[in-house]
């Protein structure tokens, strides 16, 4: 098992694991392509490269080559990085990988003068806000959006 840099080469791959690891998330909160279009179980290879051409990198979890999760990470002011798109296949949760992924986000934002790591999740998604608080994070604001179906929890990690 091992946590590698991806590049462009890998956004077929990459957009696989984000849009399969969402899908449970995206019935269980009733998002569809009407009321959430950019919704990440919706997640394609275009949205990917749209990515990495914004400058985010991406790092993908591989075990016995295969990718089984992957994470985002974006720089977009000094001192602060967007913890993004974190996703596990669901036959491989319940492991440590996901942790392992935030774990490595943490250490590669040490790298580059990051003293903030910031995430938003759907704030009614309950098992997931206990998940970031278990690892560190704190709450932060809710912001309601008109063109979103559910509330943003924001929640944060001081490195």
């Amino acid at each position: 098992m091992s946590i590698v840099k991806s590049s462009i080469n890998d956004a077929e791959a990459l957009s696989r694991i984000i849009s399969e690891s969402n899908k449970d998330v995206a019935k269980e909160f009733g998002l569809n392509i009407d009321n959430n279009p950019k919704h990440p179980s919706f997640c394609n290879k275009d949205w990917v490269l749209a990515d990495f051409d914004r400058g985010e990198e991406y790092f993908i979890y591989k075990s016995g080559g295969a990718g089984i999760g992957c994470v985002a990470f974006e720089n977009p002011k000094p001192g602060v990085t967007y913890l993004n798109r974190l996703s596990v296949l669901p036959q491989y949760r319940f492991n440590g990988v996901g942790e392992e992924l935030v774990r490595h986000v943490f250490s590669y934002a040490e790298t580059k003068n990051i003293q903030i790591v910031s995430i938003g999740i759907i704030a009614e998604h309950i098992r997931l806000k206990s998940w970031y608080l278990r690892l560190g994070f704190i709450e932060g604001e809710i912001k309601t959006f008109p063109h979103l179906p559910f509330d943003v929890q924001y929640m944060s990690f001081g490195l």
